[in-house]
């Protein structure tokens, strides 16, 4: 099947370009409808303009306004890219959708698209939108709608409101089984990240996305700032950028809570995201701080699990344990340092605030952040050798000792992967991933906690596991020299992280 040439502008997103590009390229005739959502700031509008720029159709960009002037303007949409007048003003949706897909089915032999992003947006005034949608589907499959036409047509409908867009195809909704492309597009990875701020220094790179994650729109609005080139730089460049009241990002998170319109009642979710931010990570621990009952909050962890605001990892050992984390580095740094600090900032005191708040990064937007981005080398760039055998996703685990009566986090587990034998759960993988230097006390504790685990019901560790010590400040001659003693041990520094195996 053809795939359209990715433009060299495009940074990475190869595996979603040919995805797209392959959809909207089928030589299959009639109508076909696909979806595409993420967060703000993922490059999603920049994404599907190129898309539309190299297979041909029309981008339509819709706001936030009432139906009739929502209709005008995406009439005025069609009439500039495709040189085409309607003959009256559009009666409703169905007649837009419909004349909108005709025109295009019309226009040549080549497939056509139309993409509507901040399809949201249109939904807000125009309920009965996803119904028009699932009519003029219907109308090109059994209908005569796509009968004269000598192109097929696809629509893309395209949302930041994570919670909205995911309903599209679920449930009740009007458009359920009518869709053969349901992409979400995820934030860059940490290397990725690297690669698209350009950031040779790998302390500096760590620096910037403990902050900014993969979000590839805050490049764009720290360019007059400059880069940091060294991770010793970050203050300076946090009090011009997300830290400066008259910069775009020092509201951010309000930006991103409000883009959602299931988040009605702000204090209670802003509450909630404090508590997750903070490392209260369970439903009973959120819910006593917000003073109230894991049942009150079920709905609000719901719509910030739904919305991307945080992610839901299951215990790999224990049923019905869920563990929440904020899912962006940025909303977790506004919730830590900005909200706390927001009046002292307002007053122009950034690097006092940076003074007084810098403890506060490093063990809870740091550490948390560097536990993440070892996860998921275990999951995207680590090699089986490494592992000591395959493995499958990996996440943090909590490990009792009944003995001392103490509870422990390793921070990063994998099962190994492939058929089980029984309910018995084998661990191909155990580590501890910290910010600062490990010594070989850290080796020690991880043997005790490997110990804990074999012990536990149900659990056995694999033949080949491996013991991962994970330091972002690197490892002391000791561990590095016992380290070399036991083929069962990995040491993970930056270097191997951001272009290791």
């Amino acid at each position: 099947m053809k795939v359209s040439m990715r433009p060299s502008s495009l940074y990475n997103r190869e595996v979603e370009w040919e995805d797209l590009s392959r959809f909207v390229l089928s030589p299959r005739p009639g109508l076909r409808l696909g979806i595409v959502y993420g967060r703000r700031r993922y490059g999603k509008s920049y994404l599907l303009r190129r898309l539309v720029e190299a297979v041909g159709g029309v981008y339509h960009l819709a706001l936030r306004e009432e139906r009739r002037p929502a209709l005008d303007r995406f009439a005025n949409s069609l009439s500039r890219q495709l040189q085409w007048a309607p003959p009256q003003p559009f009666r409703d949706w169905s007649d837009a959708l419909q004349q909108a897909v005709g025109l295009l089915g019309m226009s040549g032999t080549q497939p056509q698209l139309l993409v509507i992003d901040e399809y949201s947006y249109l939904q807000q005034n125009s309920p009965e939108l996803d119904s028009a949608a699932q009519a003029a589907m219907d109308e090109a499959a059994a209908g005569g709608l796509a009968e004269s036409w000598t192109a097929p047509v696809s629509i893309v409908l395209c949302g930041s409101a994570m919670s909205v867009m995911t309903q599209i195809l679920s449930g009740t909704s009007p458009l359920r089984g009518r869709a053969t492309l349901d992409m979400p597009l995820a934030p860059f990875d940490y290397r990725q990240a690297r690669g698209y701020w350009d950031i040779e220094d790998l302390g500096a790179a760590f620096a910037v996305d403990t902050v900014m994650g993969g979000a590839a729109g805050y490049k764009d609005l720290t360019a007059a700032v400059g880069i940091p080139a060294r991770g010793d730089d970050l203050p300076e460049w946090l009090a011009a950028t997300v830290l400066n009241p008259s910069h775009v990002l020092f509201r951010e998170d309000d930006y991103l809570l409000r883009e959602d319109p299931r988040v009605t009642d702000e204090a209670a979710y802003y509450s909630l995201l404090q508590a997750v931010a903070g490392g209260r990570t369970s439903p009973a621990k959120i819910a006593e701080s917000l003073g109230r009952t894991s049942n009150d909050i079920s709905h609000h962890l719901g719509v910030m699990t739904t919305a991307g605001f945080v992610v839901r990892h299951e215990d790999l050992l224990a049923d019905r344990r869920p563990v929440y984390r904020v899912a962006d580095p940025i909303v977790r740094f506004h919730h830590l340092i900005n909200r706390r600090h927001r009046a002292r900032l307002e007053d122009r005191q950034a690097l006092e605030v940076w003074a007084d708040a810098e403890a506060t990064y490093r063990s809870q937007i740091v550490g948390p952040h560097f536990e993440s981005i070892c996860r998921w080398w275990v999951d995207r760039y680590a090699s089986e050798d490494t592992l000591g055998g395959p493995a499958e996703p990996s996440a943090s685990v909590q490990v009792n000792d009944r003995r001392r009566r103490q509870s422990f986090e390793l921070d990063v587990v994998a099962l190994q992967r492939g058929p089980r034998k029984g309910k018995t759960k084998v661990i191909q993988l155990i580590g501890e991933a910290k910010a600062y230097q490990l010594g070989a006390d850290a080796l020690s504790r991880l043997d005790e906690l490997a110990d804990l685990l074999a012990g536990r019901s149900g659990v056995t560790m694999s033949a080949t596991a491996k013991r991962l010590l994970f330091s972002a400040q690197g490892f002391t001659s000791e561990l590095t020299a016992a380290a070399k003693t036991r083929p069962d041990v990995e040491l993970i520094d930056l270097p191997r992280l951001y272009e290791g195996y």
